[in-house]
């Protein structure tokens, strides 16, 4: 392993624990305390927290242990496996650890709550997804959608945080869940900022020396589809294969990742798209 892959690596988990430290933060000094589901796996912990007294921590965990299966099998192997069980177990284990040494929240107030809890969670999800990682639950479930159904990825959060948000009004009050709606969106919005910007689909064209491994590696630990076609250098005249795939907000690290490995003097062009319809994103409709 070379000296720049480890380094890589070191950035990249540095990225996940930091991201792991804000989401954990998140959840203590906002909405827990201020009774908003955060949606997911963490969500579905804080309802049974309120009925059982268990800790949300380790209920997130042991949420997510059957997605951790799903996503090892389908989203990218053991790469995925090891990532998201590191910011998973950290987030888990710091919730319950600062749940004792934190006060018991910073406001009352549900307004400053839902955004500060949403702005910091969502910087921590960003940071997350930076490192090559997921933070289990939602995460995990809504790839799938993606991959299985065609659903974007912003709705398939909807699909997948709208059930806890209906648990959250029976739980707590419908006023609370309104406000966690709130939290969610603010918590999007962080998070696609810190990743990657503002735009949900990238674009990426890729002139390699090595296609058939860069293709290969992307179809392989990412599941995307890959199209190759030929073309020519105009200022040496020789012939070039041409690689295009188009991938989410959070994938686009992994993306780079992966090209940088097969292929470190490949050129890239990454580029933002309004839409993408067909397999692996949302079905194309007349």
């Amino acid at each position: 392993m070379t000296v720049s892959v480890r380094w890589a690596q070191a950035r990249d988990y540095g990225f996940i624990i930091a991201g792991a430290v804000l989401q954990a933060l998140a959840m203590v000094l906002f909405l827990v305390p201020g009774r908003l589901a955060a949606g997911g796996v963490s969500g579905a912990a804080q309802i049974i927290n309120t009925y059982t007294g268990w800790p949300i921590g380790v209920m997130i965990f042991l949420g997510n242990v059957p997605l951790f299966v799903l996503g090892w099998r389908f989203l990218g192997g053991r790469r995925f496996m090891i990532r998201t069980v590191v910011a998973v177990g950290l987030y888990a284990g710091l919730l319950d650890a600062l749940t004792r040494l934190l006060p018991a929240g910073l406001s009352t107030d549900p307004v400053l709550n839902s955004l500060y809890g949403g702005v910091v969670g969502g910087v921590g999800m960003g940071l997350v997804f930076r490192g090559q990682g997921t933070s289990g639950g939602t995460d995990i479930l809504a790839r799938l959608l993606v991959m299985w159904r065609g659903v974007s990825l912003s709705q398939s959060y909807l699909f997948t945080d709208a059930l806890i948000v209906l648990l959250a009004g029976l739980t707590f009050s419908w006023d609370l869940a309104l406000y966690a709606l709130v939290a969610l969106y603010v918590s999007g919005l962080a998070a696609e900022l810190v990743t990657e910007g503002s735009a949900v689909v990238r674009t990426a064209t890729i002139i390699s020396s090595e296609p058939e491994a860069v293709a290969a590696a992307i179809l392989r630990e990412m599941q995307r589809g890959v199209t190759m076609w030929p073309g020519t250098g105009m200022y040496s005249g020789q012939p070039r294969r041409i690689l295009f795939c188009a991938v989410s907000r959070a994938e686009i690290t992994q993306l780079k990742t992966i090209i940088h490995e097969c292929d470190p003097a490949a050129f890239v062009v990454i580029g933002q798209a309004h839409e993408a319809l067909g397999e692996g994103f949302r079905p194309l409709k007349s």
